[in-house]
């Protein structure tokens, strides 16, 4: 059984998950793009891990979007995506807010139908830091 540790960005939410994940999903859905406000969301899915609030478990907050499963849990105080459990027996783990390396590539991309135009478009260039 494994253990993950994972925070929010101001460092007051932090968190431990003990299972295992069963998938790992990049979602192009225009939901997860307007909720991360980038190209996809990165969550990892679990129907067996346990999630304990390590501390801020006060600041942490969540939205359901009406007439759907869409939800998101965030800190209160910085916004950081966190672990929700708002569907009944699934734990949803966003990628970028554990602090412990992920062993596993991503399972799939879903919803690519929805890819924003400008997703994975040419060759782009990369830098290690802020480009000069």
């Amino acid at each position: 059984m494994a253990d993950y540790f994972g925070s929010c960005l101001c460092g007051t939410v932090t968190f431990e998950v003990q299972g295992e994940f069963e998938s790992f999903y990049l979602c192009h859905c225009q939901h997860c793009q307007k909720d991360t406000g980038s190209a996809h969301a990165a969550n990892l899915f679990s129907t067996s891990a346990k999630l304990n609030w390590l501390s801020g478990a006060d600041a942490v907050t969540s939205f359901t979007l009406p007439g759907t499963h869409h939800s998101k849990s965030f800190c209160k105080l910085c916004g950081s995506a966190l672990p929700g459990t708002q569907v009944a027996g699934l734990l949803v783990v966003p990628a970028g807010c554990l602090d412990t390396k992920i062993g596993r590539v991503p399972t799939a991309h879903i919803f690519s139908s929805s890819k924003a135009a400008w997703d994975g478009v040419g060759e782009v260039p990369e830098f290690d830091g802020l480009p000069e």
